[in-house]
């Protein structure tokens, strides 16, 4: 998908259900949602019909429903949203975010000893491409 795909943490959500079941109906989101959200199936269904306008979901008909499927993947949007995230508050400078990262929070050792090994991973990456 060329254009960024920018969600809201509710759109995210939504996509989260279909990627963990393939594909839903209405009901059955507004089901998984309704407890802890209080959203009105007319919600549900206004956001998917966006989402379907915006090509990040299809839908077909099924007897009397439609059910809906995502047309991205989680690694497309996280891709996507990081790199939107990336140009507009660090100018595109990657350094810029991971340095804003590792200094905003406490990081365990056990994840400080994994991306290390993510780091050195893509030097060797890097490396044999060259």
């Amino acid at each position: 998908m060329a254009e960024p795909i920018e969600l809201t943490e509710l759109q995210i959500t939504i996509l989260r259900l279909l990627w963990a079941h393939g594909e839903a109906s209405v009901a059955e989101i507004w089901e998984a949602l309704h407890a802890e959200r209080g959203l009105a199936q007319t919600t549900v269904a206004t956001l998917l019909t966006r989402l379907e306008r915006r090509g990040v979901v299809a839908r077909r008909a099924d007897q009397r429903q439609y059910l809906y499927r995502a047309l991205v993947t989680e690694p497309e949007v996280q891709r996507s949203m990081v790199g939107e995230l990336t140009e507009r508050l660090f100018e595109g400078d990657v350094t810029a975010l991971v340095n804003h990262l590792l200094s905003s929070q406490e990081i365990a050792p056990g994840d400080l000893a994994r991306l290390r090994s993510m780091i050195d991973a893509a030097e060797s990456r890097s490396t044999e491409a060259s």
